[in-house]
């Protein structure tokens, strides 16, 4: 397929959501609306029954998660020293920490599930879940813990506990897991009325992005997003593609999810972390922004070079 066929109806999903914000045609109640349908419905449904029915045995791959999440974890610590020692220039380690998670957390549910299913079709659903399952837990957790250490009191563990464990997107992975491992077949009618729910979710996702972009700006510290956009979809994935193909001789299928995935723009939730912990909240609205809109140009190479 075309790369602009793959990339153009994605993009005019995104910037119908955006014009209609934008333009005042949807208020804000209006998004909010769609948006709770988007994420605690719509998405949940798509998640739980292609869980429900993946492969499992192509869904657990050791070499595949080593080669996602290795460079996920180099890019976080290359960030913070960035941060440390060149943006910041004096420690400050629950302000370093953020930066680095807007240079390594991916927007795999909004953008690169949809780049993926476009791309590639629907075969590589499982490990695609299995990856988005402990994307948030682990970039998450390890923010928190590097924060903690100079200041205890941002956040209660056992808040963040609940919320991961009752975020809508890792109950419906896991419980969609628990049916395929427990061999359940849920009767039609059940399985019709969630893929009518589930039917709209790549659609809604991309135009609540859109809708949600208008809310966001670029900042005067422009140059801080424009390192943390570089770092997430040029570098990031170029690891990824270095370690999948040299190190851990990834299949090509598998190789190309994980390169798209990890290409996926800067999320939203990493913007929303940084309001709880009161650090660098200018940059990342800044990076969520820049490294969307540059998403179409990385997304095009990669797909060039994958294809």
């Amino acid at each position: 397929m075309h790369i602009f066929s793959i990339i153009f109806p994605l993009i005019f999903i995104v910037l119908c959501g955006y014009i209609a914000s934008r333009s005042g045609f949807l208020e804000r109640t209006h998004i909010a609306g769609l948006s709770k349908f988007t994420f605690y419905i719509s998405v949940p449904s798509f998640l739980f029954l292609n869980m429900a029915k993946a492969d499992l045995q192509t869904s657990v791959s050791l070499n595949g998660f080593l080669s996602f999440y290795i460079p996920v974890i180099l890019i976080y610590l290359f960030a913070l020293i960035i941060d440390r020692h060149i943006l910041s220039k004096h420690p400050q380690y629950e302000r370093h920490s953020v930066f680095a998670l807007g240079s390594s957390y991916s927007n795999t549910v909004l953008v690169g599930l949809p780049i993926i299913i476009a791309a590639l079709g629907e075969q590589m659903m499982g490990i695609i879940f299995m990856i988005i399952t402990f994307h948030s837990a682990l970039l998450f957790t390890l923010t928190f813990l590097i924060s903690a250490n100079s200041a205890s009191h941002v956040f209660s563990w056992s808040t963040f506990a609940k919320n991961m464990l009752l975020n809508p997107v890792v109950l419906s992975i896991s419980t969609g897991l628990l049916v395929n491992l427990a061999g359940i077949t849920l009767f039609a009618d059940l399985t019709n009325g969630l893929a009518l729910l589930a039917k709209p979710a790549i659609a809604c996702a991309l135009f609540v992005l859109g809708a949600n972009l208008a809310f966001y700006k670029i900042s005067d510290n422009w140059q801080a997003a424009a390192i943390a956009s570089l770092l997430k979809l040029v570098i990031l994935p170029a690891l990824v593609l270095l370690l999948g193909t040299h190190v851990f001789a990834l299949n090509e299928s598998l190789l190309k999810v994980l390169v798209l995935l990890s290409a996926s723009p800067l999320g939203v939730n990493a913007y929303l972390i940084a309001c709880q912990i009161k650090q660098h909240q200018d940059t990342l609205a800044s990076a969520v922004v820049l490294s969307t809109v540059l998403s179409v140009v990385s997304f095009s190479m990669w797909l060039t070079i994958l294809l």
